[in-house]
């Protein structure tokens, strides 16, 4: 549990720590909506590109990055092994019994892997950079417009 970082703001004074917290919450929903939408390895390789720069950007170790994606792993592979082995299309290049893995259930599962570590080490930025106050006041920012049909955005943005 020490390891586990997800969640945690690191002080700092990069770029992305300066950045108005509403910009990088509507930033980081563009992000991750970006990550679902290339159907190719050039496209999710731009999204990794892109996640690699913004890391960069932050100037946080990347063994943090690192720790926020260790406690997902198990999910990963579960999905993975999922994919590896439910999956028939493509060439066959194992197959013993009702097991069967082929180059499409492979080439899935290595896609779906990368797009979960993007969606969580892309989420983990945002919270690394932004104090949970900060965050919280800009969410109540960002659904202040709901208070035109009486929506108390200030427990919403509390929970």
């Amino acid at each position: 549990m020490i390891d586990i970082t997800l969640g945690q703001y690191f002080p700092g004074n990069s770029f992305l720590h300066r950045m108005d917290p509403r910009v990088k919450m509507v930033l980081i929903f563009l992000y991750i909506f970006s990550v679902f939408i290339p159907q190719n390895w050039v496209g999710l390789g731009l999204a990794v590109a892109f996640l690699v720069f913004v890391i960069i950007l932050s100037r946080l170790p990347v063994k943090l990055i690192f720790k926020s994606i260790k406690p997902i792993i198990p999910l990963v592979l579960i999905t993975s092994a999922l994919n590896i082995f439910y999956i028939s299309d493509g060439t066959t290049l194992f197959k013993w019994g009702f097991i069967q893995i082929t180059t499409k259930g492979i080439t899935t599962a290595s896609f779906i892997a990368i797009r979960i570590i993007c969606l969580i080490a892309g989420s983990s930025l945002l919270t690394y950079t932004t104090s949970p106050t900060t965050l919280t006041d800009a969410l109540e920012r960002l659904l202040s417009p709901l208070k035109v049909v009486k929506l108390n955005v200030h427990e919403l943005a509390m929970m």
